[in-house]
């Protein structure tokens, strides 16, 4: 049996089995719902490990435990950032937000849905490496705008964003600024203390932890309307039952996450880039060639079609992606390569390969060999040209 390389780790990674192992207890010993001191012993046990896993996830962005809330993943998150700024403002302040044109969906899906609820949306566009330029956030201001959004690093072409001085810029304007930091969380540098940001999306599906599970950032004192009604549960910030198992292994696999770590799936990127580039002939680096995400490679291939190398690397026993996990469904020509000025053509030619834990240089080397023989035979059948 052909051995399965997965390198779509920007859409979901496999969990860590000592994550799995930190979550068990609370599946089948301490599994009740968290409570107070004043209730029963298992209730309590549950709490306690709940507020000790917000602790530690709060901790590797150097927030105070209470300034972080658990939500479903990070679609809620964001969805949550967004809605509830833009609720407890709307009559306060203004009605105006600023996202970038190659946010992730549920960005910008929660921009557009305020649209329609009378919000006015400016969507900033990218340079041709996918980086928004801070001046033009500023020239974005205006007395109404509530909130910036920009994402920390782009979802599928991994590009980094200068969010220290979009903060500040936002911070000196008096606007609240938010970042959506899934691919980017324990990957790059993010401290709260350094980097003037309100609220930060983070999600544990992407660091080898279990799905289901993400957090939300929310500075204190920062205006804040609950979103998801029921219950007084997250500090009465977000109803519903606490997901103990979830949170517990949400903090073991920030915990397992390390700079070592870090610099290894790097050289693996840097590895795959510079054999492809150099070995494959009419192929584009797609993002800023330096400040990108460790884990992330996407390329476009001339005259190929980016679903018929994942369907062929597939049955050569590779996973990777052609684009956000989210819009690998549709038809659609990617809006990220579009909005850093690439054609149709080059988007529905890209493929992203994204780097994990559970990868090895070994696999950087058996993607390329098999890339250079799929884009070679398929240009060779290719009805675009060659």
């Amino acid at each position: 049996m052909v051995k399965y390389i997965y390198l779509d780790n920007a859409s979901i990674t496999r969990m860590d089995e000592k994550v799995l192992e930190a979550m068990k207890p609370y599946f089948f010993d301490s599994y009740a719902i968290p409570t107070s001191e004043t209730g029963y012993s298992m209730g309590i046990e549950a709490r306690e490990a709940l507020e000790k896993s917000r602790g530690t996830i709060a901790s590797a962005i150097g927030a105070n435990q209470k300034e972080l809330i658990f939500t479903s993943g990070s679609s809620e998150s964001s969805n949550t950032a967004i809605k509830g700024v833009a609720m407890a403002l709307k009559n306060k302040k203004g009605n105006h937000i600023i996202v970038s044109d190659i946010e992730d969906f549920p960005v910008l899906n929660s921009a557009k849905s305020l649209e329609k609820q009378g919000f006015e949306v400016t969507y900033l566009e990218v340079d041709e490496f996918g980086v928004v330029d801070p001046k033009s956030v500023k020239e974005s201001i205006r007395e109404e705008t509530i909130l910036v959004s920009i994402q920390h690093a782009n979802q599928e072409i991994g590009s980094l964003q200068d969010i220290k001085s979009i903060g500040q810029i936002c911070r000196d304007n008096k606007v609240l600024f938010h970042t959506d930091a899934t691919h980017t969380f324990t990957k790059v540098p993010l401290n709260v203390n350094e980097i003037p940001v309100d609220l930060i999306t983070i999600s544990a599906h992407t660091i080898h932890g279990p799905n289901g599970i993400g957090a939300l950032y929310i500075r204190t004192g920062t205006p804040f309307m609950k979103w998801l009604d029921g219950g007084f549960q997250e500090n009465n910030k977000r109803g519903s039952l606490e997901n103990i198992p979830g949170a517990v292994g949400f903090a073991r696999a920030t915990e397992l996450v390390n700079e070592d770590e870090n610099r290894r799936i790097q050289d693996m990127r840097d590895h795959v880039i510079e054999r492809v580039l150099s070995e494959i002939p009419q192929t584009i680096l797609n993002g800023h060639p330096m400040l990108r995400t460790p884990q992330n490679a996407n390329l476009s291939f001339s005259y190929v079609e980016g679903e018929s190398i994942t369907l062929h690397l597939d049955m050569r026993g590779f996973a990777v992606s052609t684009g956000s996990a989210c819009f690998s469904r549709s038809l659609q020509a990617s809006h990220v390569i579009l909005g850093i000025g690439g054609d149709p053509e080059r988007a529905h030619g890209s493929i992203r390969i994204t780097f994990g834990r559970f990868n090895t240089m070994r696999d950087a080397d058996s993607i390329v060999d098999a890339l250079v023989e799929v884009v070679t035979n398929l240009r060779k059948i290719s009805a675009l040209g060659n």
